[in-house]
């Protein structure tokens, strides 16, 4: 074989002296072989040893590579997932991703990516899919806790912090483009939506990231008006590179993420993950055909090593060793993110003060439920972390409160719940959901997803498929209809098979209900009523109706999915050691019909602009809590504001410069929030919501200090579909700035958009 003349190594080289890369990238292509660039397509395991490996547990152990050429030296796209840390080896496990929305500081999230990115890389990842940006219209959406709240702007300042910290050492990938927000149909759904509330409302948070230099785009499972995701021309080509300029590549959500492998060639899906299936069956003959032409795979080939040789040249240059995972750096992190994530909802007076914080000397403290001594991060699908250690709300507890006498009632029953709240001084009790009440949707089942499940090749005579025609034969017959069964989990056990493969996981799904247990509520009832002095705790990512019994507690939290140092993050807020200052990344409604319907089970659903806060605002009703709502320890005060820096009509920043006051006795975290109330030039705003989220910035304040804090505004999500495109054509905007949306006292600063001078 001859000696090429350009190989991986020296193209990086080039691009980093300054060489264009698309022409760097087309060099290297000419070295390649029709099968190697063929190869560059789908993932390099075939597809039964590739499904034997993912469910018995490789997928935990190492990257998936897609298009890694030996030869030449070129690495391939080596996936792993991420959104609360690396789900490969031992990692460390961060607050779920909208908890640290609730932090509403996207300089943290980037610190929570460079140190996933690290992570990552130390393991050999090249690409990590930790930016799930979909927008969550229903908080009982099985993934919501991978997500960053209810709005756009939230999502995509978050996301694109996340893409910035990520791509110092890992090429970020961005999911799921787009509208997958629905689990247990996510195989089969279609999605029907306008083009408005497309680009008004879902889009926005993509564009935002690919304007970040996100590398790559992951397509979604669902079809979107009538298009599969992964073969959707107007999605992959017509918006994401023509409109938007994208540059990196595509890959396709794994093993059900394309039916047809021409079809999504030709709409413009770079990889299909994560092994080889349906274009290794299609493509090849559809070039023979003329059904696609060369060009076709070396567009897709010249993609994506244009994004390798662009990232390689760009990244850090220092190789981390594997001790950064779980260092003691990320576990501090993991637990500044932890504290400044959880929302105090409610502090009333019990005994003439309130209730938090408990004071240092405290004799006695009942912790009480079922998730009470739980070391659960979140769900134990994808996003699934296996970190070296995890402290629970009880172990918090202990360490923060050693001369405390801890009584632990996790029984997950009311006679011995009271018993305990009875024998102590204050009562915490932690209720919400686990891995069982939500979470990804793992297994396609013949009954219902039958269609998805006709995408799998034959069987052929390899070890590996041997072994799951047995699975399916033993299933089938003790009438299992999928791969969800404990003879299933028994053919896949062995002495080397991991404890944690993925036939021991819940089969996820959406949540049932957006209320807690019943069980959860009777205990709840008959804890306050045994001690007044009781605190509830919120284990969830999406809203919770609280409205049966939030009344009788004093104390209530949102303390989340929170990561390795959650408890430890509990019992500090609890205590006083830091200020609560967590903000709600969603609003949580007094009542279901305040929601837009939801079924788990449909395969047709329309999408609209109306959900969360621009729904109750829609309906005229108050919150229980509005989006961006959290109470602290102190006490803060906006006392000015000003538009220090204009928009123009054909811009999109102003500045708005706030004087923050803290009136409290407490140093304390402020989250100031300026929303936008448009005054149309035209066709008036009743298919516009009432008040939009435009900019947001958070500050640390000393007791009795004030300080003057700069918000960047932005007047993207004013902006409205108009023939064709997105216009701002508001005359103006009336700006609230204020702690959360609809405050009741917010400066109030009318602006008005001139149209700049040409």
């Amino acid at each position: 074989m001859m000696t090429p003349l350009l190989e991986f190594r020296s193209a990086v080289h080039l691009v980093k002296q300054g060489e264009n890369s698309v022409k760097v990238a087309e060099s290297l292509l000419s070295e390649l072989t029709s099968d190697e660039r063929l190869w560059l397509i789908d993932g390099d395991s075939e597809f039964w040893k590739g499904l034997n490996d993912l469910y018995m547990g490789v997928y935990l152990k190492e990257p998936y590579v897609h298009g890694a050429v030996k030869r030449l030296g070129i690495p391939g796209i080596r996936y792993c997932d991420g959104p609360r840390g690396v789900n490969i080896n031992t990692a460390t496990a961060f607050p779920v991703s909208m908890a640290r929305a609730a932090t509403w500081d996207p300089s943290l999230e980037e610190r929570v990516g460079i140190a996933i990115g690290l992570e990552s890389r130390a393991y050999g990842a090249n690409t990590v899919g930790s930016v799930c940006i979909n927008l969550p219209r229903h908080p009982v959406w099985g993934r919501v806790q991978e997500t960053y709240g209810e709005d756009p702007l939230l999502l995509g300042e978050f996301g694109a912090a996340q893409v910035r910290g990520l791509q110092r050492n890992v090429m970020a990938c961005v999911k799921h483009l787009a509208l997958n927000s629905i689990e247990t149909t996510r195989f089969r759904v279609d999605v029907q939506i306008d083009d408005a509330a497309l680009h008004e409302v879902y889009l926005p948070q993509f564009k935002r990231c690919v304007e970040e230099g996100a590398f790559s785009i992951m397509s979604a499972y669902n079809s979107v008006n009538g298009e599969w995701a992964g073969e959707n021309r107007e999605l992959l080509t017509n918006i994401l590179r023509n409109q938007w300029g994208f540059k990196g590549f595509v890959i396709s959500d794994w093993v059900f993420g394309l039916r047809d492998g021409v079809k999504s060639i030709k709409a413009g899906l770079d990889i299909e993950a994560p092994f080889q299936n349906r274009r290794a069956f299609s493509v090849r003959l559809a070039l023979e055909s003329g059904d696609l032409q060369w060009a076709d795979i070396n567009n897709i080939v010249r993609r994506i090593l244009d994004s390798q040789l662009r990232f390689y040249a760009a990244r850090v240059p220092e190789e981390p060793s594997k001790n950064v995972a779980f260092s003691p750096a990320h576990q501090d992190l993991a637990l500044e993110v932890a504290r400044k994530s959880i929302v105090l909802l409610k502090n009333t007076e019990v005994d003439g003060q309130p209730l938090l914080p408990l004071r240092s000397h405290l004799p006695s403290c009942a912790i009480i439920g079922r998730l009470a001594n739980s070391t659960a991060t979140g769900d134990r699908a994808s996003s699934w972390v296996n970190c070296p250690d995890v402290i629970s709300p009880y172990q918090g507890l202990k360490q923060a409160l050693p001369n405390t006498n801890i009584v632990l009632s996790d029984a997950d029953d009311v006679q011995s719940a009271v018993e305990a709240a009875q024998r102590c001084e204050v009562t915490l009790l932690i209720v919400g959901y686990d891995s069982g009440d939500e979470g990804e949707f793992l297994r396609p089942s013949r009954e219902d997803d039958a269609e998805a499940l006709a995408l799998f090749p034959p069987l052929d005579d390899s070890p590996a498929a041997q072994r799951i025609r047995m699975v399916l034969s033993k299933s089938s017959s003790h009438g299992s209809n999928g791969l969800d069964s404990s003879e299933t989990q028994a053919h896949f056990s062995n002495k080397t098979a991991p404890p944690e493969d993925f036939l021991s996981r819940p089969t996820g799904g959406d949540r049932h209900s957006v209320r807690l247990r019943p069980r959860d509520v009777d205990i709840i009832r008959a804890v306050v009523s045994a001690n007044p002095r009781t605190i509830v705790s919120i284990v969830t990512a999406g809203a919770v109706i609280t409205e049966e019994w939030r009344h009788s507690v004093p104390a209530v939290l949102v303390g989340w999915y929170n990561g390795c140092k959650g408890g430890r993050a509990l019992a500090d807020v609890l205590m006083g050691v830091v200020d609560p200052s967590g903000r709600l990344p969603w609003s949580m409604p007094t009542s279901e019909a305040h929601f837009p319907e939801f079924d788990p089970c449909r395969e047709s659903v329309v999408y609209d602009k109306w959900f969360g806060q621009r729904l109750l605002d829609r309906l005229g009703v108050n919150a229980a809590f509005p989006l961006g709502y959290g109470l602290s320890y102190t006490t803060f005060q906006l006392t000015k504001a000003i538009v220090r820096k204009a928009a123009s009509r054909d811009g999109e920043q102003l500045t708005v410069s706030v004087t923050l006051r803290n009136s409290g006795a407490k140093k304390g975290r402020c989250v100031v929030q300026v929303y936008g109330r448009p005054r149309f030039a035209r066709g008036g705003g009743n298919d516009f919501p009432e008040r939009v989220l435009l900019g947001f910035q958070s500050m640390e304040v000393e007791a009795q200090e004030s300080t003057s804090i700069d918000v960047a505004v932005s007047t993207r999500p004013l902006r409205r579909w108009v023939n064709g495109k997105l216009e701002l054509d508001a005359n103006g905007v009336l700006l609230e700035v204020g702690q959360h949306a609809g405050d009741p006292m917010p400066l109030r600063l009318p602006h008005s958009f001139v149209k700049a001078s040409i």
